[in-house]
Order: structure tokens, then C-alpha cells, then sequence
């Protein structure tokens, strides 16, 4: 799931202040904001825990965790391997967008194109089942355990 962020309503409007709203536009709360509607989607057995780097966008993670019941961690410094999913996933991000790519072009559809082809790109970690395949069984196993246990 790729996260979309807008311009934080009022950009570029004002002079920018010291240690005031992020450079871009996109601020904390537009993370926050982008996460929760996102990873509401998802069936409460699926979106239990977040980890995350040390970056200042989500700085509001106990806002995350009262409007989602997501329980985020913070990765430690210099510790790649306790986010390898994600490293990968941004090395794969990378053919479609080079480093220093101005985001802000790239709309919503843009982003969801890109994250349906690379969901359905087999992975050796999954056992060259494609993420879309992986993530079907995972919901299927969610809902035959719901179902078994509710007779």
C-alpha cells in the first residue's frame, strides 16, 4: 500500500517560518492523517503493528495509535535489517522513481498503478507467490479462523 500525501492545506501561502510546518507541505499530521485512512481498509488482524525509522513524519505515532489501535515501533538507528521489507520495497520503488523524483507529480492513480504491479511481481522471500497472493491467503486464513470460531 503506497501513501498518497497532498500539500497540507495552506502551503506555500506564508513565508516560511523557522522550525515551523515541513518544507514540502507534508507534515506529521498529513502522515498520520494518510496512514490511518489507508491501513483502516485493512481487517483488524492485519494492521496490529507499524515499524518505523527515526523520521520526524511520524512524530504524532500516539495520535496513530488512539485513532487506529496500530501499536508502533521505532526501528533502531543504523538497524536496516529490522525494516528489510521496507528497504527492499523502497530499492523496487526506485524503478519507477529515481531518487530526488518530485512526488508531488505523481497522483493518487499514479501511485496505486505502481503498488497493483509490484503486488503482483513474485517474491523470493514469499516463495515466489506474489504479494496480492500472499496477502490473499493471509485473508482467507483470517476468515476461516473468524468463521470457525464464531459456529
Amino acid at each position: 500500500m503506497l501513501l498518497h500525501l497532498p500539500r497540507m492545506e495552506g502551503f506555500g501561502a506564508e513565508l516560511r517560518v523557522h522550525n515551523g510546518p515541513a518544507l514540502a507541505g507534508r507534515g506529521a499530521a498529513a502522515v498520520r492523517d494518510a496512514i490511518t485512512t489507508t491501513i483502516t481498509m485493512l481487517p483488524d488482524q492485519l494492521r496490529q503493528t507499524l515499524t518505523w525509522d527515526r523520521g520526524k513524519e511520524l512524530a504524532q505515532h500516539a495520535q496513530l495509535t488512539i485513532d487506529t489501535g496500530v501499536r508502533v515501533y521505532f526501528a533502531d538507528p543504523h538497524s536496516p535489517w529490522q525494516r528489510g521489507t521496507n528497504g527492499n520495497t523502497n530499492g523496487l520503488l526506485r524503478q519507477y522513481f529515481p531518487k530526488g523524483t518530485d512526488l508531488a507529480r505523481w497522483s493518487r492513480d499514479d501511485l496505486d498503478a505502481v503498488a497493483a504491479t509490484l503486488n503482483n511481481r513474485p517474491r523470493k522471500t514469499l516463495g515466489w507467490q506474489t504479494p496480492a497472493e500472499a496477502m490473499n491467503e493471509q485473508l482467507l486464513s483470517v476468515q476461516s479462523s473468524v468463521v470457525a470460531t464464531t459456529g
